[in-house]
């Protein structure tokens, strides 16, 4: 079943606030309708499983891991209606233009991805994703200190808060990072 015109969704928010779990949840209702869905995942993310797009809450979903989004329009299969992109700000800035192409096409377009990095920083091509998008979603965790909720993704090194100038991309989870409110979420610069 085709689309009558194509489109670009993004989900997106801090950690730990169900941006996978909601893709997936999209992705299942496409295949309810019997849209041919294809999924993709950067091959660096590889915290749970290689071959799937898996939340921290555990539901998973078949993924094509690859290095580059410019790898996606050769490794589509031919009446795929429905493309899938998880964790989308590890892409280079290519996922904005394959997107667009794509939903061009009349593909209907779900990208996930962190809008902001630890820092609280625009995190890779999230923000212009998201300009381009017929519909962004924002999605909320819990605060990990006050229970309030969460916008922001608090890297932690040795239980502490990590230092503005530490690498940008650490692939973890729980262990590394938590869901913090902007009152609760520090780093520091010094």
């Amino acid at each position: 079943m085709k689309h009558h015109t194509g489109s670009i969704e993004v989900i997106t928010g801090s950690m730990f606030c169900g941006k996978t779990d909601e893709l997936i949840r999209r992705l299942r209702r496409a295949t309810i309708a019997r849209q041919k869905v294809r999924v993709y995942k950067p091959v660096i993310d590889d915290r749970y499983s290689v071959e799937q797009v898996t939340s921290h809450a555990g539901s998973a979903f078949d993924a094509f891991p690859i290095m580059d989004a410019r790898d996606i329009p050769a490794k589509l299969p031919e009446n795929t209606t429905v493309v899938a992109i998880d964790e989308a700000q590890f892409f280079s800035s290519d996922v904005i233009d394959i997107s667009q192409v794509l939903a061009d096409q009349g593909l209907r377009v779900i990208v996930a991805g962190l809008d902001t990095d630890f820092r609280g920083e625009p995190f890779g091509p999230m923000p212009e994703l998201m300009a381009k998008a017929e519909r962004v979603d924002k999605l909320h965790a819990i605060c990990m200190v006050c229970g309030e909720p969460a916008s922001r993704t608090q890297r932690l090194v040795d239980g502490r808060p990590a230092h503005y100038d530490e690498p940008v991309v650490v692939v973890g989870a729980s262990e590394l990072y938590e869901a913090r409110c902007r009152e609760h979420h520090i780093v520091p610069r010094e």
